[in-house]
């Protein structure tokens, strides 16, 4: 009999401490709660979302729906907290003044979710920065909702950390020397980071404008990263560009451009009078002067004038601007001038010059005349007397015999 009952005290402790050092009866109870909380996650985060947007909507501002749908994550992780809690206080893991490694899985769970939250938040709320982003650029607006959502995920792993008693300072100090050690061998790397916060703010150009850098890239700007822009050029194939390429080259942004220009060298004959070139002139200045789509002076400068002298034309030079700064459009301007050009100097009685090269023979100038071809203008004016004697090589014959 005293057997028997040491056996079943021996069963009893096992039940009591096999699991981890727990009762075995209560770790599953406390292991099927923590299942049915993440069975329910799901549903209990769409209700929970559903309710909060219902009220949401009733507002006539958008950001606090946005606001909901960011926190949507964290709110599903609500029901976990909740089943891990009463699991812990199942199993006894909590200690009588809140402690102990159950309540601490607890405390871990909702900073998780508190710093998820802010982490999320960030992007919604970042929109209603709209005087900072007037100020600074949405780009640079963009940079700093991005360090601030990697600030909320370090200092959430920091009181993680902190709450399971691991040192946070020793852990900060070896990754300052780390730091130091990676700063000197990515130094390209900071220098584009540093490069790309000064082209934001010089706002040189932001995301969509049309930029060249001579020599680098031509094309759209679509994104600008901490260290590189992703310019898609006019074939549709992206150029990663370093910052550093961008900050210390000269960047021209046609995107911001006021007017296009139209400058043409337009050659005419040489035969063209004096006033044929005064008619075109005073022509196209007036054509532009009654064209909708070509600005006027004083807003910008505008001139038709005979510029020089070349070598087969008269060439006169024409400079104009249009109101439109689209390239569709300013194509078609470009080809109703010529139309207008071609009607205008055939108006006035000349043509288009094109190169070409003439020769003049002047009378007093000594011509080069082949020796055959004097011979026999001798021989038909009679100063030879036969056709030996003008032979040189027969003259040579004679004089040997």
């Amino acid at each position: 009999m005293d057997t028997m009952n040491d056996l079943w005290a021996i069963v009893v402790d096992v039940w009591n401490t096999s699991f981890l050092g727990l009762n075995v009866g209560q770790a599953l109870i406390g292991l099927v709660v923590v299942a049915l909380a993440f069975a329910v996650r799901g549903l209990a985060g769409w209700a929970i979302t559903k309710f909060l947007l219902a009220h949401a909507q009733k507002t006539t501002t958008r950001m606090d729906e946005k606001v909901v749908r960011a926190l949507s994550g964290p709110i599903r992780l609500i029901p976990v907290i909740i089943g891990v809690y009463i699991a812990v206080l199942i199993v006894g893991l909590d200690q009588p003044e809140g402690e102990g490694p159950g309540i601490n899985l607890v405390r871990t769970l909702i900073i998780i979710a508190i710093f998820w939250a802010l982490h999320n938040v960030v992007t919604p709320v970042s929109y209603l920065l709209s005087p900072l982003q007037r100020a600074l650029g949405p780009v640079l607006v963009d940079w700093l909702a991005k360090t601030l959502r990697i600030l909320f995920v370090v200092v959430g792993a920091g009181a993680v950390l902190q709450l399971w008693g691991i040192p946070v300072a020793p852990i900060v100090a070896g990754l300052g020397l780390f730091g130091v050690a990676v700063g000197l061998g990515a130094q390209d790397m900071f220098k584009n980071l540093i490069s790309g916060l000064l082209v934001l703010t010089e706002k040189r150009f932001l995301p969509g404008e049309w930029i060249h850098v001579d020599g680098v890239v031509e094309g759209i700007v679509e994104q600008i990263n901490f260290r590189s822009t992703l310019v898609r050029r006019f074939d549709r194939s992206p150029v990663y560009v370093p910052n550093s390429f961008l900050s210390d080259r000269a960047v021209t942004n046609f995107s911001r451009m006021t007017h296009r220009r139209i400058l043409w060298t337009i050659g005419v004959e040489y035969k063209t009078t004096s006033d044929q070139l005064r008619y075109i002139c005073d022509k196209t200045l007036e054509w532009l002067d009654n064209h909708p789509g070509f600005a006027k002076p004083p807003e910008v400068a505008r001139a038709m004038r005979v510029d020089s002298f070349g070598a087969s034309s008269i060439d006169l030079l024409l400079v104009c601007f249009t109101n439109t700064t689209a390239w569709a459009d300013w194509l078609e301007l470009k080809e109703e001038l010529a139309f207008e050009m071609k009607r205008i100097v055939e108006g006035a009685g000349t043509a288009f010059a094109f190169p070409s090269t003439s020769v003049y023979m002047d009378n007093g100038a000594e011509v080069f005349v082949p020796p055959e071809v004097e011979t026999h203008a001798r021989r038909i004016a009679g100063e030879l007397e036969s056709d030996d004697n003008s032979n040189p090589l027969a003259r040579v014959e004679e004089s040997d015999d």
